[in-house]
This record gives C-alpha cells, sequence and structure tokens, in this order.
C-alpha cells in the first residue's frame, strides 16, 4: 500500500512539474507586436465614415418595361479614404454602379442605380448593399416603385 501511495505521489509530481509549466503573456510578445499595436492604435478614429443624401428613393408609378434610373450621393465624412469593394442589388434588376476611385475626406461622389421593371408589376422595394472599409463595412438603401402592369399583362406583384 506504501508503494503504491509513494508512485502514485511520484507520478502527480512529474505530472504537475511538466503539466504547469506557464509562459507569460509579456514573454510571448515581441518588439515587433508592439509597434503592430501602436499603429492600431494610432488609425484609431481615422476611417472613413459613409453618409448618404438619402436611404431610400421612390420612383413612384412606372410602366411595366421602363428601365428607371436615379442617383444616391456617398459622402465620405471620416477621416480616411472610403473605398466602395462592391455593390449589389438584391435581385437582378437593380444595377448599382459605385465609384471606382477612393473617396477622400470630406468628398461627395455619385452612386448610380437603374431598375428594370420588365416582369415585376405591382409594389416593388429593392435593396442595395455597399461593401466598404467603413467601419460598419456594410452600409445599404433602397429604392421603390409602383410598377403599373403593361396592357394584356395580367401578371400579379412578384
Amino acid at each position: 500500500m506504501i508503494r503504491k501511495s509513494i508512485g502514485l505521489l511520484a507520478l502527480t509530481l512529474v505530472v504537475l512539474t511538466t503539466a504547469c509549466k506557464q509562459e507569460s503573456a509579456a514573454d510571448k510578445i515581441t518588439e515587433a507586436d508592439l509597434k503592430a499595436i501602436e499603429a492600431e492604435k494610432a488609425l484609431v478614429g481615422k476611417m472613413p465614415k459613409v453618409k448618404l443624401d438619402k436611404e431610400i428613393h421612390d420612383f413612384g408609378t412606372i410602366v411595366e418595361g421602363t428601365v428607371a434610373e436615379t442617383e444616391f450621393i456617398v459622402t465620405n465624412t471620416g477621416e480616411g479614404d472610403l473605398l466602395i469593394a462592391d455593390a449589389k442589388g438584391s435581385c437582378g434588376c437593380t444595377v448599382p454602379k459605385p465609384p471606382k476611385d477612393p473617396i477622400k475626406p470630406g468628398d461627395s461622389a455619385p452612386i448610380k442605380v437603374s431598375f428594370d421593371s420588365k416582369g415585376k408589376p405591382g409594389a416593388q422595394e429593392k435593396t442595395v448593399t455597399l461593401t466598404t472599409n467603413s467601419e460598419n463595412g456594410k452600409e445599404m438603401f433602397k429604392i421603390k416603385a409602383n410598377v403599373t402592369p403593361m396592357a394584356g399583362n395580367s401578371a400579379t406583384t412578384k
């Protein structure tokens, strides 16, 4: 019994001495890590911010088959250049055309949006999503229209 106890105690000591060796977080941080953290701190607050001139554009009543177009004005109210990486409509009938160049702080640029009402009779509401380098990362706005069916078309709202 004593022999088993001593063996168990020895095994426990071996496990504890090898398993409990811990490195402190300070031992793992390098000089390069500290410089990267300082660089990130310097950038905080210097991100671009998106401000749209409107959240929704209503085309009103249009005849089915009309391609309606509008423009949203995006202003960069932040401190860094605004990049619009992608712009997508919620369906193929809504096509946004964002600026390709960065928008400097304080500057504005148009985002043209077209809506093809062919095959879309009735009340329509579509969303455009921008993927940007702003703090939010995504910005959204909408277009609306009431599409009057073409003569002879008895389709319902889709």
